[in-house]
């Protein structure tokens, strides 16, 4: 089926956060008193809600320390992203163009908060590249669930086999496939060609400008 409909990740497919979030998940646990854990295993965490992220990583916190971990990380991430703003990944402008001329239809669904993707969004002048943007509140389970997805093939009408999910992390990919959609990893994100391909993606790209070969491949 051809594609009609593709719905992106945010962070760490559009735009490049992983410095900004990393900095200030560390930033918290030291607030926090909790073990510092490492670069990867921070990025490891992306694509989850902020709050999700800290209770993997720490099992043993209770609900309020969780929340006041995700107040202190927010406030963190946001004093960050203001001196040292992160940017869209090469190519994605130029491919959402690319994607607008051949009348597919793009969208996003992310773990994060919606307050904090339009400000994103906004201050990238890129609000209306997308047609509909699902955020951490617009549904009650989140990725891996198939939730995001088949909330966005019901309200846009549209046919799984028409969608194509992109992605950076296995967590994106198993949402894709829950909801019988065809996905693609990206790996200048935060996950390796083999994590990607383990959690099961039909296509994995190195940069974003492939995914015009794979539409192309469809005619």
């Amino acid at each position: 089926m051809k594609t009609q409909l593709v719905i992106f990740d945010f962070d760490g497919t559009i735009m490049d956060t992983r410095k900004a979030i990393v900095y200030a998940k560390q930033e918290t646990m030291r607030r926090m008193h909790l073990p510092v854990a490492d670069e990867e295993a921070c990025a490891a965490t992306i694509g989850y809600s902020a709050k999700t992220g800290f209770q993997n990583m720490y099992p043993e916190l209770s609900e309020e320390e969780a929340d006041l971990c995700v107040k202190h990380y927010r406030s963190l991430f946001d004093e960050t992203i203001r001196k040292d703003p992160p940017t869209l990944f090469p190519g994605m402008l130029e491919i959402l163009d690319q994607l607008e001329e051949k009348g597919i239809t793009c969208t996003i669904a992310t773990s994060r908060n919606r307050r904090s993707l339009l400000g994103f969004l906004d201050q990238l002048g890129i609000v209306g590249r997308f047609s509909y943007i699902l955020a951490q509140e617009d549904t009650e389970l989140l990725k891996p669930n198939p939730d995001p997805v088949l909330k966005t093939l019901k309200d846009l009408s549209c046919e799984a086999d028409q969608a194509l999910v992109v992605g950076d992390m296995p967590m994106d990919i198993l949402m894709g496939k829950n909801a019988g959609a065809r996905t693609c990893g990206v790996t200048y994100g935060n996950a390796d060609r083999e994590t990607l391909l383990a959690a099961g993606a039909d296509y994995v790209i190195d940069t974003i400008s492939e995914l015009a070969d794979i539409l192309e491949e469809e005619k």
